[in-house]
This record gives structure tokens, C-alpha cells and sequence, in this order.
């Protein structure tokens, strides 16, 4: 087949390596230069040319008028997730929602395999899935963490255990509205089959409208409800949120054949994800948390939930349509300032104005710094920054990378 990929990021890359060793005629493109064999810079001429498909990768958006014109002619126009769905072997456990996704996939992988369940983790955290068919084995579970982007080109991609954790608005600067938004979670829903599990959030209306899609079997979790698992002061993550992080990892270990007791014993010993209200360091009284994974207004609101208050908030970066006037109850209760960065800055204090005082720091290190003169004994400096990270760093794991590097050299 004579194919086009275009996005020569991780998934891309692993994408081209696939399609090479099935022994497809792989042409590479992207907006910026790229050194892979079979470079072409990305223009609008390149998508007309005679493809048999075009695989995308999940930072491309799959609007693209290029990409319309190829479906137009009949070309087949894929996400590298759906790429994948044919040759992976072994049952998968597909989480996807706007928040908590990638602790409660860790949270799965940890549980399964602490209770000797052969199992792989990946797809929007770590290994793509296209990398992991190489590994993949027919006795062996495959949890993959799924963002929208990757749901939004699915066709026949198919998950035995779905689990939506919440939906709530974010990247509205690419799906253009909230309905587009919530469409592309809900694939992962509309291509289950009979047999099937859908592990939905009760308390949340979107999640609840995906069990009128499905095939699958509408299995429940709560954080709202009583559920009897393990008493809530032995979840070593905190957070509401992550109670609920823990129901539906809970839920979907128990539909695996998991028991109790080793559900709770593997939770028990589970480790935070990195840059995900991670604990950095306490000086002088001061206590640092990374919490850069918060990209969207509602997890940094469930960041700040998590603190009773005197808190520095570093706030900012790029904006992705965003409403931040949500943040500004919970910054006037609990907020000694919110310390703007990044080029979404002035948006969220016209949002934000009045709420609580607003510091436009302009970088993360003039943040930090602001934070360590004024901040007392017994304050928290945290990092939630309730935007994408792509105007002054390469992602949201180098945001919290440097968050960490610049509180781990304060007072040398």
C-alpha cells in the first residue's frame, strides 16, 4: 500500500516503523522538519496526491481540509489506535475522560498485575498503541489510556472493557465545541460489542448518555455513593477525584476476575503519577506539588479541592478555549494569590479579576520565585495550570520536569 503519515511525533514515528516492516510504501510528513527517511514537508498538494490511506497522528486534527478532500476520494483516513486494532492481541481495557485518566490507567495496570494478571499498559501514556502489538499476547490485557484525539478516527477499534471517568469542556480550540467534544469520547463506546463492559460515572450526565450508545453492558461506579472497598484514609493518592479514580479502576478489575482483597491490597501500594498532584518538597513549611497534568479548568479545580487553602496557584500557558471564571469560587476561598504564566495570562485574569490577587508572572521560574519570597510556613505552592504547555515548553511533562527542577534548587 502506498501510505501517508502524517505527525512525526512518538505515535507517528511508531506508526511509519510499523507500516515499513508490514512492507507498505511509507511517505512521512509534518509542519515542522522531521530527519525519518522519506521526509516530505507537509502541504496542501501532498494530501491530493494517489494514497491508499493516510494515518494520523493524534496531534494532527482530523478536520483538516486536506484530510476531508482525501475521504472525499475515497482514501482511507485513520488514527494510528485504529491502525493497530487488528493485529492487537489479547482483550483491552480502553479509559478515556477528561480527567483522572492517567492515574486510573496506571491505577488498572497496578492492580492487574500486582494481582499476577499478565498485562501492558499504554497508548496516550507511554508506549503508542501501535508499538505495543509486538508485545502483545493473546493471554495478556491491554490498558490504554485514550484521549479524544485518539477516539475522534475509530472505527472499528474495540474495547471489551470501555471506561469513561468524566466529560468536561476542554480542547475546544480543536473539537470547536463541546458536543464535538463529547462525541469523540463516546466512540469508544458506539464500536463495543454484545458481551461487552461500558464502566460509566453515574454522577456525571455525559457518561450516563453513553450507555444509550453501546452494545456493551452499563456497569456503574460512584464517588458519590457508598461503595465498600477500603476505608478512604488508606488511598495513598489524595483527592475526592482519585476516590473516584479508585471506584472505577476498582469496577473494572472486578469485571477482569480481580478479588477484593486484591484490589484494595493492590491500592495500597500504589505511587502517585508523576506531575499529577505530586508531592516536590517542603522547605521551611512550604509544601511544593506538581500538578502540570491539570490542563483543563475542571482538574485544576479538582486539584484545588484537594487542599483546605493558603494556596500560591501557578496558573497559565496556552489557552484552549477555556472558561476560567469557574476557578474564581475556589480561589477566593482558599487562594493567597494566582500567579499567571504563559500566553493564555491575561485571558484568566480578566477571568479571574477580583477573585483573589493575580501575580502575572509571565514564566514558571519568576512564578516559583514570587511563591518562595512571600509564601509562610504551613502554604502550598502548586503547579495546576489549567492550560496546554505548548507555548513555552515541549509538554506538560516538561512543564512539571522544570516546576520540580526549579523548587529542588531553591534555597542551594
Amino acid at each position: 500500500m502506498k501510505v501517508l503519515v502524517v505527525g512525526m511525533e512518538k505515535s507517528g514515528r511508531a506508526a511509519l516503523e510499523f507500516l515499513r516492516a508490514r512492507g507498505d510504501a511509507v511517505t512521512a510528513t509534518d509542519l515542522k522538519d522531521s530527519p525519518v527517511a522519506g521526509f516530505r514537508p507537509q502541504s496542501e498538494a501532498l494530501f491530493d496526491e494517489d494514497w491508499d490511506a493516510i494515518v494520523v497522528s493524534p496531534g494532527v486534527p482530523a478536520d483538516l481540509a486536506g484530510l476531508e478532500r482525501a475521504r472525499g476520494r475515497g482514501v482511507d483516513v485513520m488514527g494510528e489506535v485504529e491502525l493497530a486494532a487488528p493485529y492487537l492481541l489479547g482483550p483491552t481495557i480502553g479509559i478515556t475522560g477528561s480527567n483522572g485518566k492517567t492515574t486510573t490507567t496506571s491505577l488498572v495496570g497496578h492492580i492487574l498485575e500486582s494481582a499476577g494478571t499478565p498485562v501492558q499498559v499504554g497508548g496516550n501514556i507511554g508506549t503508542p498503541v501501535i508499538a505495543m502489538i509486538a508485545t502483545s499476547r493473546a493471554d495478556q490485557w491491554n490498558v490504554l489510556e485514550l484521549s479524544s484525539f485518539q477516539l475522534e478516527t475509530i472505527r472499528t477499534f474495540r474495547a471489551h472493557v470501555g471506561i469513561c471517568l468524566n466529560v468536561t469542556q476542554n480542547h475546544l480550540d480543536r473539537h470547536h465545541t463541546f458536543e464535538n467534544y463529547a462525541a469523540a469520547k463516546g466512540n469508544l463506546f458506539r464500536t463495543q460489542q454484545s458481551g461487552d463492559y461500558a464502566v460509566l460515572n453515574v454522577d456525571d450526565a455525559v457518561c450516563r448518555g453513553f450507555a444509550s450508545v453501546t452494545q456493551a453492558a452499563a456497569v456503574w461506579f460512584s464517588g458519590s455513593e457508598i461503595e465498600k472497598l477500603m476505608p478512604a484514609k488508606d488511598v495513598p493518592i489524595p483527592g475526592a477525584h482519585n476516590a473516584e479514580n479508585v471506584m472505577a479502576a476498582a469496577t473494572a478489575a472486578r469485571i477482569v476476575g480481580i478479588s477484593h482483597a486484591d484490589i484494595a491490597a493492590a491500592v495500597r501500594t500504589f505511587k502517585a503519577v508523576e506531575h499529577r498532584l505530586e508531592f516536590v518538597k517542603e522547605l521551611r513549611g512550604v509544601r511544593f506539588y506538581n500538578d502540570s497534568k491539570a490542563t483543563s479548568v475542571d482538574a485544576t479545580s479538582k486539584a484545588l479541592d484537594s487542599f483546605n487553602g493558603n494556596l500560591w496557584v501557578i496558573l497559565g500557558g496556552k489557552d484552549k478555549g477555556s472558561d476560567y471564571t469557574q476557578l474564581r469560587e475556589r480561589l477566593q476561598r482558599k487562594g493567597h494569590a494566582a500567579l499567571l504564566i504563559g500566553t493564555a495570562a491575561e485571558k484568566i485574569a480578566g477571568h479571574l479579576e477580583g477573585s483573589t490577587e493575580l501575580v502575572r508572572s509571565g514564566t514558571l521560574e519568576q512564578a516559583v520565585a514570587h511563591a518562595w519570597k512571600y509564601a509562610k510556613p504551613g502554604d502550598t505552592v502548586l503547579l495546576a495550570p489549567a492550560c496546554a504547555s505548548f507555548d513555552q515548553f515541549d509538554g506538560y511533562e516538561h512543564r512539571g520536569r522544570v516546576f520540580k527542577e526549579l523548587v529542588n534548587g531553591l534555597g542551594e
